[in-house]
């Protein structure tokens, strides 16, 4: 049943090594359970729930995706879009969690329509290259930076804004014990490097004493996780600032999704319906109460394995399924554990940078832009809206206005428009 439903045959593989995979796959991104809830806890969000809708989408994104796609791809809550979800939306622009639900919700609903329409095509060929490399970059760059902060490792100051933090301090040095613990395990290409790293540091801080970096309101049951299914909250909806929030989240989930699954699909026949599964996903994602999703780079670690159906990511999904069982032991770990993934993770995708073209200061310079301002703003919105104003402008001055897609005039007017009702209306 399994081999006709997944087609192995077709695709020369076994139902042993698909499950081999799928178990890859897990250990490699199961450090998403604890990382995850601890960056959305930041918002005030209940950290149980929190978790909780990290195991269910995840497993919901992996069995649509292996059923519907019969791709070997993972559908998890994204690194990055999570910190934009945090500290952009929430913290930096002043929404509530709630209303930052419904923000994810609308902006499912955009990612939706062009999943179904042939709008998908013209956004993908509408960004330059450059910027979309640029987003990543400064995402990187921004988690990194937040790594170091949560691990004490950077701190703020009063004449020069930030610090090197007290090194001395206990979280401080097991924040980078557990750097180089992880760094070694992840160039030696060790399979659940981080999950290795965390157990390791978390064991440590419990055996001096460190505590652990549970934060949130704790849930008084299970049960009262029902509630984040209308916890969604829409009053801001006819405000401007809102439907700013809803355009550059939509612009984040639906790039990383095409750039993601691109890379990752070895079938490229494959992408209409995995872009299909990834786009319902997200939308559920402010049902069940997280940032949106997207498929997972780590989902490379399956594909090598020998993952190559969708049976790689079902398995995947059934084991954050059973995962849940044992989420109590997760209230162990202490933000010096999770500090040296975000670090190493930003590490990883600043890699992009190698593929931004240095030779025209009309490409370079927005991607730049990106780049700085997302880290040093706190905030990924604007880094992308400098951009992306910056962009046609250089193109106009080089009198290579026909450069630009109309498309992507619009969207950088749009981002315009933003910044004048906001700062001079």
């Amino acid at each position: 049943m399994l081999k006709k439903l997944f087609q192995l045959e077709d695709h020369q593989t076994t139902v042993k090594k698909e499950w081999t995979a799928g178990l890859t796959s897990f250990f490699t991104i199961a450090y998403i359970l604890i990382v995850n809830p601890a960056i959305l806890s930041d918002t005030g969000m209940p950290y149980e729930f929190a978790l909780l809708a990290t195991a269910l989408v995840t497993a919901f994104g992996c069995l649509l995706i292996g059923l519907w796609g019969n791709a070997p791809i993972i559908l998890t809550p994204g690194m990055g879009v999570n910190a934009f979800f945090a500290y952009t939306l929430v913290i930096g622009m002043g929404w509530t969690w709630q209303q930052g639900l419904a923000i994810v919700l609308l902006s499912g609903v955009l990612f939706l329509i062009t999943a179904l329409t042939p709008l998908a095509g013209k956004l993908a060929k509408a960004v330059p290259l450059s910027l979309k490399q640029g987003i990543t970059v400064g995402i990187g760059v921004f988690l990194t930076f937040i790594g170091l902060q949560k691990g004490g490792l950077v701190q703020g100051d009063a004449e020069t804004f930030v610090a090197l933090g007290n090194l001395a301090e206990p979280a401080a040095m097991l924040t980078l014990f557990g750097l180089v613990i992880m760094l070694m395990l992840v160039v030696r290409k060790v399979k659940g490097a981080f999950l290795i790293g965390i157990a390791v540091i978390s064991i440590a801080a419990g055996l001096f004493g460190i505590s652990s970096g549970s934060t949130g309101e704790a849930a008084e049951t299970t049960g009262a996780y029902a509630s984040v299914f209308t916890s969604a909250d829409f009053s801001a909806w006819a405000s401007i600032p809102f439907w700013t929030a809803v355009f550059s989240l939509t612009m984040i989930i639906v790039f990383e999704s095409m750039g993601l699954l691109h890379g990752l699909l070895e079938r490229k026949e494959k992408f209409g319906r995995s872009y299909q599964a990834a786009a319902i996903t997200a939308f559920g994602s402010g049902f069940l109460g997280t940032s949106p999703t997207i498929p997972a780079a780590e989902s490379a670690a399956g594909v090598a394995e020998g993952g190559k159906t969708g049976l790689t990511a079902v398995v995947t999904g059934l084991l954050f399924l059973v995962a849940l069982l044992f989420t109590p032991l997760l209230g162990f770990i202490p933000e010096s554990a999770i500090a040296p993934v975000l670090i190493i993770v930003g590490g990883m995708m600043v890699q992009e940078i190698r593929h931004i073209s240095f030779d025209d200061a009309s490409e370079w310079f927005p991607a730049y832009l990106v780049i700085g301002i997302i880290p040093l703003t706190y905030s990924i919105a604007d880094g992308i809206a400098f951009g992306f104003i910056a962009y046609p402008l250089l193109k106009m001055a080089l009198g290579s206005p026909r450069a630009v897609s109309p498309v992507m005039y619009a969207i950088s007017f749009l981002f315009f428009l933003h910044y004048v009702f906001t700062y001079m209306v």
